[in-house]
């Protein structure tokens, strides 16, 4: 589901190109093709939690409304434990129509963390077949240049990195006490992923991803949610790095520092066979429930099946949080599995309006969905 826009075209329709062809930033780029999806379905959903903030040892196995979970496996070596850091790294395998697809989303904060993880862990780089990036935080694209030093060799020779759109590369930064100066919080820089040969697909569309997932495309704000306080993003290129606002904002934008709102962010999802959809949401920034409202209009599919991932909801107000539990209960999803950035918050207040579907997770617990 994805095409190469030819030089000319691209030109036309994205001044990004033009304004960092001379540091080589955009020499590996394609865009979603915007024609319709036929969403894929798989009879299988594997979900490891490579990096997350907290693991238990004594975490058990379990079963709740068909999502099965397990923990990790006790290494031999006992001076060996997996690592825990504010982040977020999900291995995603999936088996549909007699084919086995794995896909990565997502690399932790430090490529440190996550190698440890990897292989304590066991899963193997030189079965990915792409690589997915849901938005431009540091704590989730961090560990991706480590991980691509140590196992490029063994990736696809034509590696893709699916992200979200243009917003996915912009400087991020933090605000000081010192009005008007800002600490950094780091770029997703292009011109590393195109010095690797990977190739990034800027998904501003739902797209379709190794014939088995498929992701959101931009999502429309549609619920009561809105984006709580979190990073300053800054709109522009300084020497091939950063993000060209060209093509979706207005030109006075360039070189603002502002309130970020994730205008790209996506969600990563799967439709699992005689079950719904899988909607796994790194951080939630724009919102779980518009998240959610959104895979079901691209696919079509209204019945949801499990909600996974990081819901930035840790910082909600008690009203606030209230109002969101009660709209993802609307939805009658199987089961919500809070990670990341949810909050201990969340989960109090979503078992108490969603008694027997919470699913908690640990770092190198496995989900199951599907046979």
């Amino acid at each position: 589901m994805t095409r190469t826009i030819p030089r000319r075209d691209f030109l036309l329709g994205s001044a990004a190109l033009a304004g960092a062809a001379a540091a080589n930033a955009f020499t590996c780029v394609e865009i979603a093709n915007a024609a319709p999806m036929a969403v894929p379905t798989v009879d299988k959903l594997s979900v490891r939690v490579l990096v997350d903030s907290s693991f238990d040892l004594f975490f058990r196995p379990k079963q709740i409304n068909g999502v099965s979970i397990a923990p990790a496996a006790r290494g031999g070596d006992f001076r060996k434990s997996l690592h825990n850091e504010w982040g977020l790294s999900l291995w995603l395998e999936s088996e549909g129509g007699g084919n086995q697809r794995t896909l990565m989303l997502d690399y932790g904060y430090t490529p440190e963390v996550l190698l440890n993880n990897m292989a304590l862990i066991g899963v193997d780089p030189a079965k990915l077949n792409a690589l997915i990036v849901s938005h431009g935080h540091y704590d989730h694209f961090g560990g991706l240049n480590g991980f691509l030093d140590k196992f490029r060799d063994k990736l696809p020779a034509d590696l893709k990195l699916y992200a979200g759109g243009e917003d996915n590369f912009c400087h991020r930064v933090n605000p000081t006490p010192t009005q008007g100066q800002f600490a950094d919080f780091g770029t997703l820089d292009r011109r590393q992923l195109a010095a690797q040969k990977v190739t990034t697909v800027l998904c501003e569309t739902p797209t379709v991803i190794a014939d088995h997932a498929f992701t959101t495309g931009k999502i429309t704000r549609r619920s009561s949610e809105r984006v709580l306080p979190n990073t300053l993003v800054e709109f522009g290129i300084k020497d091939g790095l950063g993000c060209n606002v060209g093509h979706y904002l207005p030109a006075e934008m360039e070189g603002k520092i502002v309130p970020d709102e994730h205008i790209h962010e996506h969600a990563t999802c799967f439709n699992v066979r005689d079950l719904g959809l899988v909607v796994i949401s790194s951080c939630g920034h724009v919102g779980i429930v518009n998240s959610v409202k959104q895979a079901q209009e691209v696919s079509g599919i209204q019945k949801v099946h499990a909600i996974v991932g990081g819901f930035h909801l840790g910082p909600a107000p008690k009203d606030y949080l209230t109002q969101v539990v009660s709209e993802i209960k609307a939805l009658n999803p199987d089961v919500v599995v809070p990670m990341h950035c949810s909050g201990l918050n969340f989960a109090q207040e979503a078992n108490a309006q969603m008694e027997g579907k919470v699913v908690v997770t640990t770092t190198g617990s496995r989900l199951t969905f599907g046979l």
